[in-house]
Formats: structure tokens, C-alpha cells, sequence
């Protein structure tokens, strides 16, 4: 059974996702954060549940996204797992932070482990279905597991909306077809984990959502 402890990390206000079963090994998706509390809280909760981190995975590589990633190889060894065409298409974290106002720059964290649709990331007892989703980015990720109806989202899909695709090679229809294809099609009940906001549920969003 796999558990979900969700964080809102940054000024972004972005979810930060920690998926673990009851072998104590886990999956750290997205990692956001950013100030050394938020640091801290993130591994306070990782040692007091005795868990042990098995991959460090990216729905996709935009700033608010990746901000832990430096804090997450040096506390923990690991390297972030992405798409080839984020790494590809997307500026570097320090220039789009400057696209937000930000000034200075932000470390970047080479990629570990190039993600590919259909390939399986395991961990303890659990598995995770790698699901393409561009359109938001060109190498936008969904991460699903079957068993216990979860599906990790990123900026694909949120509560009543989808991602933006102003910046950085997004495109609206292929965001919308990817999420009507890839998405969609999953189980009725399934839980979708956004990258910002409330979580929401694949019929939820079938009937409710004003852009699909």
C-alpha cells in the first residue's frame, strides 16, 4: 500500500510529493523546496518514518519544480529522473528565474536517468507507470500506479484547469490531447495529485473541467 505525503514548498506555492509503502522505501517527486526550513521539514519526515529514498523523479524541469534537487543529491545521493526533451528545450533554471524577476543563480542538478512513456519505476513493494504528458513541457511526466489508483500529474492537470503553455515550447492542443489520451482513459476513481492546488479524481475532472 503506497502512501502519499504531499508538501506546498516555495514561493510557487508547488507540491512536493513523497510516495512510500511499508518496506520504508520511497519515491520523491518534484522537489520543490526551496528555504532551509523547507529543507529541514522534508528530511525530519524522511528520518522520523525511517524511510529510505529510492529515486528522486521530475514530472517535469520548471524552476519551481526542481528547487530541491541540489538539497536532494547532496543529502541523499540521488540524481533527478526527467525526459530527455525537458533537458533539451527548457532554459536553465537560472534563466528562467530570471524570467520571474528573480536574480542570482540557481544551481542546477545534471540528469541522472532519462525517463521514457511505459517504463516502470519500482520501489519497496510498488511500482510506478511512467505516462508521457507534454504540452505543459515539451517532456511533461505523469507517474501511475494501478493498484492503489494514484496518479502523480505534475502541471498537466489541476482541480477545474490544466497547465499553462505560454512559456518555454508549451502547447495547448497537444497538453489537451496528451491529457485526453493519457489521462482521461485512467480509472474513473483514480486520485490525480496536481503540481499546485487540491487533489482531485479522474471523473471529477471529465465532468467538471471547463477546458476539456
Amino acid at each position: 500500500m503506497i502512501t502519499v505525503k504531499s508538501f506546498e514548498f516555495n514561493f510557487f506555492q508547488e507540491n512536493t510529493y513523497l510516495l512510500y509503502d511499508e518496506t520504508g522505501e520511497a519515491v520523491l517527486i518534484d522537489c520543490g523546496c526551496y528555504r532551509k526550513d523547507e529543507e529541514r521539514e522534508l528530511s525530519s519526515f524522511i528520518t522520523e518514518n525511517k524511510l529510505t529514498l529510492k529515486h528522486l523523479l521530475c514530472t517535469h524541469l520548471h524552476l519551481d519544480h526542481i528547487f530541491g534537487n541540489p538539497f536532494i543529491l547532496k543529502t541523499y545521493g540521488l540524481s533527478p529522473e526527467a525526459h530527455r526533451l525537458d533537458v533539451e528545450q527548457l532554459p536553465t533554471p537560472t534563466e528562467q528565474a530570471k524570467s520571474f524577476g528573480m536574480s542570482g543563480r540557481i544551481d542546477s542538478v545534471p540528469i541522472g536517468n532519462y525517463l521514457v512513456g511505459n517504463q516502470m519505476i519500482k520501489f519497496g513493494k510498488s511500482e510506478l507507470l511512467v505516462i508521457t504528458v507534454p504540452g505543459h513541457s515539451p517532456g511533461g511526466l505523469a507517474f501511475y500506479n494501478k493498484k492503489n489508483g494514484i496518479v502523480v500529474v505534475g502541471d498537466t492537470l489541476f482541480s477545474g484547469s490544466i497547465g499553462r503553455t505560454d512559456i518555454w515550447n508549451g502547447n495547448h492542443e497537444i497538453l489537451t490531447a496528451a491529457i485526453r489520451d493519457k489521462l482521461l482513459v485512467l480509472p474513473e476513481e483514480t486520485i490525480v495529485y496536481p503540481g499546485h492546488g487540491p487533489e482531485t479524481r479522474i471523473i471529477d475532472e471529465k465532468l467538471n473541467n471547463p477546458y476539456l
